[in-house]
């Protein structure tokens, strides 16, 4: 008889339960130095396959959808349900860092606020559009990238007949990217272990206990948010159970728990979508644009972590300055990366907004604990993807009902 073989989930698992154990023993120095880099090289791994994966998926779920009409619905109804998603997620934060305040007791002193400097909303909507696409590709710009994928699928369907050899040549590509991603997959039980290990190592117990209130109040915010929105989409829209849903979906979850990375779980997300019955044209367009402007997670993080910096200096957020943090994490999780760390970015945004300093004591805790929080904001952010490609899919009638 053959042993029956572990899936990938099982092993995922089982490396980020080892990974936690060694972190709780080994020397942070040892865990940074000899670990992290091969957790460090998987990633890199992965990132060198994105780009290409992601261009060459847009462009054949575009030309997939056999018409330019099909293709302005699709993306409305994604882009609706990503950015409905994400206010509802920030305020969510918000309701949950008043309902559990924490950082009162610090009492910080207020520094001179500076504002960062970072593009302003309306340069993110300008950048969208590639002045040099190649350029776009080789600095991995992931919203130009998708637009210009966008961009050249469209003119293949418009083409016809005659754009059929470009169309081949994108589809062979992305077969190759698929089995090539494949292939680096079966690293991911050890990548999990090198990737979690130092992040318990470093930040041992002792250090988390003052941020420990943060760290709950943003992990409660995030499974709440998974829960009952995403369940409530998935089983009123597509019709599927909460259990099948997060059972199928699993992979993706852990991956993206360990990782920290939305770009970095497209694969674990493309294969959790074929398996609830979302289309290839359907996944192969909603996943790489939500691993780029779905940042529920995300702005879940900043809700509670804007608050309680404001505690931290004894400010009293207005009601009409948690409203703007909500717009702008709405309109900001447009331009955010999916890559580890880039959350902490978008935050400084967010506290200008609302004339709380970016620098000093309260920002340094939250910083100090980012990889943490990273993980459970990344773990929404994909599976909100998921949740809306499986959404997406049934509203266009695409959805396939066949139960695993």
């Amino acid at each position: 008889m053959q042993k029956k073989k572990l899936n990938l989930s099982i092993k995922v698992l089982i490396g980020l339960a080892l990974g936690i154990l060694a972190g709780l023993v080994l020397p942070a120095e040892f865990a940074v130095t000899y670990v992290k880099p091969f957790g460090t090289l998987f990633l890199n791994l992965i990132k060198m396959v994105v780009v290409p994966l992601v261009f060459a998926s847009i462009v054949v779920g575009t030309c997939g959808l056999g018409d330019a009409k099909a293709l302005g619905r699709l993306g409305g109804k994604t882009i609706l349900f990503y950015l409905f998603t994400t206010a509802l997620a920030v305020t969510i934060g918000l309701v949950a860092a008043n309902l559990f305040p924490m950082g009162r007791e610090l009492g910080f002193t207020m520094e001179a606020v500076t504002n960062p400097a970072g593009t302003s909303i309306v340069d993110t909507f300008l950048n969208i559009v590639p002045t040099n696409p190649i350029k776009a590709l080789s600095d991995g710009n992931m919203l130009q990238v998708i637009f210009f994928a966008i961009m050249l699928g469209v003119g293949i369907l418009l083409c016809g007949e005659r754009a059929k050899p470009l169309e081949s040549v994108t589809d062979a590509l992305a077969e190759v990217m698929y089995t090539l991603t494949g292939a680096i997959m079966t690293l991911a039980p050890f990548a999990v272990f090198a990737l979690v290990s130092p992040v318990v190592a470093v930040n041992g117990p002792e250090i988390l206990l003052p941020m420990l209130g943060v760290i709950l109040t943003v992990y409660g915010a995030c499974l709440f948010h998974m829960v009952v929105v995403y369940s409530g989409a998935v089983g009123g829209i597509a019709h599927i159970s909460p259990i099948r849903f997060f059972t199928e979906a699993a992979p993706a979850i852990i991956f993206a728990f360990s990782s920290a990375s939305s770009a970095a779980t497209i694969p674990f997300s493309m294969e959790a979508a074929d398996r609830l019955g979302a289309p290839q044209p359907v996944r192969s367009f909603v996943l790489p644009l939500g691993a780029t402007i779905n940042m529920d997670g995300t702005a879940i993080y900043q809700g509670v972590c804007a608050l309680f910096i404001a505690n931290a200096y004894g400010v009293q957020l207005t009601l009409s300055q948690q409203i703007m943090i909500i717009i702008t994490c709405t309109l900001a999780s447009i331009g955010t990366a999916g890559v580890p760390g880039a959350g902490a970015v978008m935050l400084t945004m967010v506290l200008a907004s609302v004339g709380l300093p970016a620098e000093g004591q309260a920002m340094g805790l939250v910083l100090g604990i980012d990889r943490i929080l990273d993980m459970a904001r990344t773990t929404v952010n994909i599976t909100g993807d998921i949740a809306c490609t499986v959404v997406v899919a049934a509203s266009e009638k695409q959805l396939k009902r066949t139960e695993n």
